[in-house]
């Protein structure tokens, strides 16, 4: 499968089962555009053909010269012969492999507190309460949910745990006991644990930052953009903004964490499609990490992201992606998390085919103990696999996660973004079709987007 597109001035074709990326000149684009639009699929022996480059002089000699057309041609051949074009899908032979995976949890999302300080609009945890009651999670509850992961992880020694909301700060000491008791179990079972914690930073403090940047190998720090974006979806449940009480605290933590080990994570909505200029007010305040995700809502969320919103999108990710390339080039780069790719290297076959391994790998846990595949299903009931107590009771749920793949989606199947989202997010799916085997076209076009834009900047960063 190949894919090509133009981009900043660059004409780049990816070959999706090789994983290969070329920046080719316009011939070698045209030629590589005809050969793929041909009926036969091209291979090393078809492209010696003199038919093939009768057929393309025929169709690119009003273009170009007939010699610039067979060199063309002739490295066309040479990537074809080396694996780099026109690959094969070696792929979907590993499917059921994959399929047969035991069910080894590797990360847990520990909702440490159903509760929260702020009233943010968009919240799909409903100011934490999850479609059910407030609550913050015990130390016997967390500690049953740590002994799960150990018991359920197998020969995995690595193994993470994010302290999630709600707001966590809110449960503080919790999280501090638990961190302990990790700590404890660790030399016990000779496993080592990953600890994260998501915050909005409104409790944040001297004594908080100390201990995160101990203990905690990432922290996630939640902030919208600009004051007035912020201001307008985060504010407190009195209705005044959080910008000005957060912002400080979190470019202080950053620093003390030497620009490292964290994001600023924000969320755009129809009331910031610019959001280029979130993320470049994020770099002018210092930081060095971070994202900024779309929303995703019923369209009769006034905020929600819409189909007729795609292009004015398209075009910010074209335009902050320039903007990183000239900000990169002045010695004042920053990591934006949808630009950051691995043409050399990437995630195991399993992951590119089956994605994120919620409802196997990577389970929530609720205050009182019940399992979840991710933090975005807690509180479905039919989503409820077991509890901390009796562990995975309904392993069928396990099943089916597990049987999802970029291969059991049609709308997968022919996307060249397929082995870079894994088939995207599960929930989304669910949530605007009833079922985690289908996709969320609006998220798939910005995938896509993003996909190329990062790989333009590889490029355009390269010819330094």
């Amino acid at each position: 499968m190949i894919h090509q597109y133009r981009n900043n001035g660059y004409n780049i074709v990816m070959d999706v089962y090789s994983g290969s990326v070329h920046v080719v000149d316009d011939v070698c684009y045209d030629v590589i555009a005809k050969l793929n639009g041909s009926e036969t699929e091209p291979t090393a022996g078809t492209l010696k053909e003199t038919d093939v480059k009768d057929q393309l002089l025929q169709s690119l000699g009003n273009k170009y010269e007939a010699s610039d057309i067979e060199d063309a041609l002739s490295d066309v051949i040479e990537l074809t012969e080396g694996g780099q074009l026109f690959v094969k899908d070696t792929y979907e032979c590993m499917i059921e492999e994959v399929k047969k995976r035991k069910t080894v949890v590797k990360a847990l999302c520990l909702h440490i507190a159903h509760d929260c300080n702020l009233a943010c609009k968009y919240c799909f945890a409903e100011e934490g309460e999850y479609h059910g009651r407030r609550a913050l999670m015990s130390f016997e509850v967390g500690k049953k949910a740590l002994d799960f992961l150990i018991a359920n992880s197998g020969n995995r020694r690595n193994l993470e745990v994010d302290f999630f909301g709600g707001e966590p700060l809110m449960n503080w000491q919790v999280v501090k006991d638990l961190v302990a008791y990790g700590r404890e179990q660790e030399k016990i079972h000779n496993k080592h644990f990953r600890f994260t914690i998501t915050t909005n930073g409104v409790l944040l403090n001297d004594e908080i930052q100390e201990f995160v940047n101990k203990e905690m190998d990432n922290v996630v720090l939640s902030l919208d953009g600009r004051k007035e974006i912020n201001d307008q979806m985060r504010p407190f449940r009195n209705g005044t903004g959080s910008y000005d009480l957060i912002v400080p605290k979190f470019q202080k933590l950053a620093e003390s964490r030497n620009q490292e080990k964290y994001y600023i994570r924000g969320t755009f909505t129809r009331n910031n499609l610019d959001f280029s200029n979130d993320i470049m007010h994020f770099a002018d305040l210092g930081f060095k990490q971070m994202s900024i995700e779309p929303v995703v809502g019923d369209e009769s969320d006034p905020y929600a992201i819409r189909e007729e919103d795609l292009p004015k999108i398209m075009e910010e990710y074209d335009e902050l992606a320039k903007m990183m390339i000239e900000r990169e080039k002045e010695g004042k780069g920053f990591n934006f998390f949808h630009f950051m790719i691995d043409l050399n290297g990437g995630p195991c076959v399993a992951k590119r085919l089956s994605g994120c391994g919620s409802g196997t790998e990577y389970l929530a846990v609720t205050p009182w103990g019940d399992l979840y595949p991710c933090h975005q299903f807690v509180g479905q009931d039919d989503f409820l696999m077991g509890n901390v107590d009796d562990g995975i009771v309904k392993p069928e749920i396990a099943d089916d996660f597990r049987s999802c793949n970029v291969y059991s989606k049609d709308k997968c199947r022919n996307c060249f973004a397929k082995f870079y989202c894994s088939g995207g997010c599960m929930a989304n799916s669910y949530n605007f079709h009833g079922t985690i085997h289908d996709t969320y076209e609006i998220g798939c076009e910005m995938q896509r987007k993003r996909v190329e834009c990062a790989i333009m900047m590889k490029a355009a960063l390269a010819e330094e």
